[in-house]
């Protein structure tokens, strides 16, 4: 019997902000890795540092002790109050912090309720591959502008005229993913002259603010006068105590603007799971940038950089952040797709190709980006695929390429 063909799909109407997005091209090489049984650098999830037990047994805790049912939208008052402790200039936790479901939540509240369709957003690049599809959803308009490497410093004349009259939010990440950069004071002072005189936001992304390196420390937008009443900041516990299945980020804003994230907040998730925020509240934030794990992590990155670089990679200073951002063309003709596709294929090392942090192809062929978040284990094992004998992974660059 033969089977009946399948029968056509009808006529949709779709919404011009979901015809937008990009396929999520990130969300696609974790499930390659795991097919392919590679050894992932290619996606963040945190392995190093380890999820504190403490803060394990506190999540059973709170799930046995009943904690199971809907917390305050603005976040339980517990893990507001510690996330406010742990920022270097003060903030209200009743009127200025309120958690979210993950970073990636806090940046489409941000921009719904700053953007209206038309409006533009300053985005500096390379950037975060979700930066585009929430400004997309949002109805916003990117303007791009490019970073120069290997400083992976802007231009102040192309900055300048990036903004204008419909300019509403200059989008920031502050360490960078990917490059692992952090806008220094005369940035960020530069930045909020140019927002005060068009009257646009600063929306930073600042869920490594954990993660910086060598002795530094974090310069938040909310650290500099002139930004702090006219920025929101991103935070999140995801890489900081390796949680990232938990969906906990943060943001913090003036309470006048504030006020209207947590009404954006309400209608698109209402709130984030209470036993982990109950869990959190309980153990505290406070060893989430520890000298050991800073240790541990920085270790990794250098460790990370001269296995790469023994490959003939090149690499920028990378002061904050889980990722290395390398440049392929001093050993490679190729693409960082193609260059992916046959690490994977002929080492079983998966690395993300640079094109999800890029608005075009071109300034994207020499660039991937590489996790160093492992624990010296798993780079004990890609020393070993990368410098011993080949094998087969059944992968191409067609698996591995994002969408245009």
């Amino acid at each position: 019997m033969t089977a009946s063909a399948a029968p056509e799909a009808p006529a949709r109407h779709i919404a011009r902000r979901a015809q937008g997005l990009r396929d999520g091209a990130l969300a696609r090489l974790l499930s390659l890795a795991q097919e392919a049984g590679a050894a992932d650098l290619a996606v963040g999830t945190p392995l190093l540092p380890a999820t504190p037990p403490p803060v394990v047994d506190a999540a059973v805790s709170a799930l046995r002790a009943g904690r199971n049912q809907y917390e305050s939208p603005a976040g339980a008052a517990a893990l507001r109050e510690r996330i406010a402790r742990s920022l270097s200039t003060p903030a209200d936790p009743r009127t200025e912090i309120t958690v979210t479901a993950g970073g990636t939540e806090a940046l489409c509240v941000a921009l719904q309720a700053l953007v209206d369709p038309g409006d533009e957003v300053v985005v500096l690049e390379p950037f975060y591959e979700n930066f585009l599809g929430a400004i997309t959803l949002a109805g916003g308009v990117p303007r791009f502008v490019p970073l120069e490497p290997p400083l992976w410093r802007y231009d102040s004349r192309t900055l300048r005229r990036s903004f204008g009259p419909r300019t509403r939010v200059m989008l920031l990440n502050t360490p960078a993913n990917p490059t692992g950069r952090a806008l220094d004071l005369d940035e960020l002072n530069e930045i909020a002259a140019l927002c005060e005189r068009w009257n646009t936001t600063v929306v930073s992304d600042e869920v490594y603010s954990s993660l910086v390196y060598d002795g530094a420390r974090h310069l938040s937008v909310a650290d500099v006068p002139a930004l702090r009443d006219r920025s929101v900041v991103i935070g999140s516990l995801s890489k900081s105590h390796a949680v990232s299945g938990w969906r906990l980020g943060h943001l913090r804003a003036p309470a006048d603007l504030t006020a209207v994230l947590r009404r954006v907040h309400e209608v698109t998730t209402s709130g984030t799971a209470a036993p982990l925020q109950a869990a959190l509240g309980s153990t505290g934030l406070t060893d989430a940038g520890t000298s050991e794990r800073l240790r541990q992590l920085q270790s990794a990155r250098d460790r990370t950089v001269a296995l790469f670089e023994r490959l003939g990679l090149r690499f920028g200073s990378i002061q904050g952040g889980c990722f290395a951002f390398g440049r392929i063309d001093g050993v490679t003709d190729e693409d960082g797709e193609t260059f992916a596709a046959r690490l994977l294929r002929e080492h079983g090392v998966l690395v993300a190709p640079g094109r999800p942090f890029f608005a075009t192809a071109e300034r994207a062929r020499p660039y991937v980006r590489i996790a160093f978040n492992r624990p010296p284990d798993m780079l004990d094992d890609v020393e070993r695929r990368l410098f011993g004998s080949r094998r087969t992974a059944s992968a191409s660059a067609s698996q591995i390429r994002s969408t245009p």
